[in-house]
């Protein structure tokens, strides 16, 4: 037992050291750059094994979101309009698990999971198990711009999006040959999440997934519960997680880390690394995160989490695996 746990602190304390050292890279600049992008693919234990042609895929798709959401900011955009557009590139990429590449539930069909932020306002909207909404994170933000709720499920959701010219498609549009082979393997997890800072100083947040697969019909994880798997406020931070949603619901990570330095006047990344590697447990997940300074953290306590950064001043990072 001693050594188990002896175990258990070397390999924290070896996480905390790594995510101190990269996001600490989002606190150098003395005043609030212009504007800032953090984006995540999912995180867990990705095979760093993989075919030289998929790696370069993965960095492809993720310099691509990078792309997108930045021309938006540096022409003068809204965040909201930034992440959402992100968000939107890679629920259509089959490579991640939202949207399109979305993972099958203990029924073999997918049920989508998002939800939209906006920092300024604090309003929000989310989307739950819906199967015919090609993008979900565009129907949250109907729900938060079209309605006077914050979430709706199912058909409710569908519905709301059709009358507000979103796009419906058949459940055969998620079933994709890369997700029907791992269809059995129950421990694959994994989001999509865009945060962003704009010239006016505006923080937003989007978060779309997939849930994690076999899951029971009906589950619903972190990614659409405002607090829990997404949040923004111009007091503090926008943040997207990725992981165990059950976790990140218990410990409501989201809303933690903006409480811890809103309240214990904590930077960014001590507010991320108290809660990944204080209450959370090795293998749980990861975070992105922007300050309303402009600062930037990626923290995970998995093996891996695909991972992109770009801002002014920056030049566009995309990495996988700790290093690379």
């Amino acid at each position: 037992m001693k050594i188990r746990r002896a175990f258990y602190v070397i390999t924290t304390l070896a996480l905390i050291t790594f995510t101190v050292v990269f996001s600490l890279r989002g606190e150098k600049k003395s005043e609030r750059p212009k504007y800032m992008l953090v984006i995540h693919g999912g995180a867990g234990a990705i095979d760093a094994n993989m075919p030289e042609e998929m790696k370069n895929r993965y960095y492809s798709s993720l310099r691509k979101a990078l792309e997108i959401g930045e021309k938006i900011l540096k022409s003068g955009g809204k965040s909201l309009d930034a992440v959402e557009a992100v968000v939107n590139f890679l629920e259509d990429d089959s490579l991640f698990n939202a949207g399109r590449g979305a993972v099958l539930n203990s029924e073999g069909y997918a049920q989508l999971d998002a939800s939209i932020m906006d920092g300024k306002t604090l309003n929000a909207g989310a989307v739950a198990a819906v199967e015919h909404i090609k993008n979900p994170i565009s129907a949250a933000r109907v729900i938060m711009e079209k309605t006077n709720h914050v979430m709706i499920t199912g058909a409710g959701a569908e519905k709301v999006a059709e009358l507000n010219g979103l796009t419906l498609v058949d459940r055969a549009y998620f079933i994709t040959s890369e997700r029907t082979k791992s269809w059995n393997k129950a421990n694959s997890k994994g989001t999509v999440g865009c945060v962003a800072l704009d010239m006016e100083g505006n923080l937003a947040a989007a978060t779309s997934t997939g849930g994690m697969t076999n899951k029971l019909v009906g589950r619903i994880g972190d990614s659409p519960i405002i607090g829990a798997g997404n949040y923004a406020n111009n007091k503090t931070l926008a943040i997207s997680a990725t992981g165990k949603g059950e976790k990140f619901i218990k410990h409501n990570v989201a809303f933690r880390i903006s409480a811890l330095m809103e309240y214990k006047d904590m930077t960014l990344e001590e507010a991320c690394n108290e809660v990944m590697f204080r209450h959370l447990e090795p293998n749980d997940g990861g975070v992105v995160a922007i300050d309303k300074n402009g600062n930037f953290a990626l923290v995970f306590n998995t093996e891996s989490m695909f991972r992109g950064v770009t801002g002014e001043g920056l030049t566009p990072e995309v990495k996988i695996w700790k290093t690379k």
